[in-house]
C-alpha cells in the first residue's frame, strides 16, 4: 500500500510541475526588430523620422507610431483618431494595421498612434517603404503619411 501512495504522490508531483511550466512558459512570439524608424513625408502636415514599435503574440501584432515631426494640429481625445498603416510584404500584397488607439494630446503635441493590430503568419517579413499612414482626426481631417525610404534598421520579420 505504501509503494502505491507513493508513486501516486510522485505522479501528482510530475503533473503539477507540468502544469506550471506550461503557465510561465511564454506565450509571446518574437519580431525583430522591435523597433524601427523610417522617414516618412505627410504632405502639407510634415514629414521627418517616425518610430514603430512592433509586438506578437501567434498571429496577433500591433504596431505603434510615434513621430515628432507632425503634431496634434488641435487637442485630440483619448482613442479617438481612426488609424490604418499599411505595411507592404517581402513576399507580395500588403498588411494592414488598424485601430483607433492614440493618448490624449493637446494642440503642438507629437503623434502618436497605436497600437493597431494586424494579424501576420509566421516568416512574414514588413517594411513601411512603399506603405502608407492614414490617419482621420473629427471625421474630416485626414494625414497621409508615405516612406521616403526603407525602414531601418530593416523590415519587421514576425515569428
Amino acid at each position: 500500500m505504501r509503494g502505491k501512495r507513493f508513486g501516486t504522490g510522485v505522479s501528482l508531483a510530475a503533473g503539477v510541475l507540468a502544469v506550471c511550466g506550461l503557465a510561465f512558459a511564454p506565450t509571446a512570439a518574437a519580431v525583430a526588430p522591435g523597433t524601427a524608424t523610417v522617414n516618412a513625408d505627410c504632405g502639407s502636415w510634415g514629414g521627418g523620422d517616425a518610430t514603430l514599435t512592433a509586438t506578437q503574440n501567434g498571429t496577433s501584432a500591433t504596431v505603434t507610431l510615434t513621430t515628432s515631426s507632425v503634431t496634434a494640429p488641435l487637442s485630440i481625445s483619448k482613442d479617438s483618431l481612426v488609424s490604418n498603416l499599411t505595411l507592404v510584404k517581402a513576399s507580395g500584397g500588403t498588411t494592414v494595421f488598424k485601430g483607433t488607439k492614440n493618448p490624449a494630446m493637446s494642440s503642438g503635441d507629437d503623434l502618436e498612434v497605436g497600437p493597431l493590430t494586424g494579424t501576420v503568419a509566421s516568416g512574414d517579413s514588413l517594411e513601411a517603404f512603399g506603405g502608407t499612414l492614414k490617419v482621420t482626426a473629427f471625421g474630416f481631417i485626414t494625414i497621409t503619411c508615405t516612406a521616403t525610404a526603407p525602414q531601418a534598421p530593416g523590415p519587421f520579420v514576425f515569428d
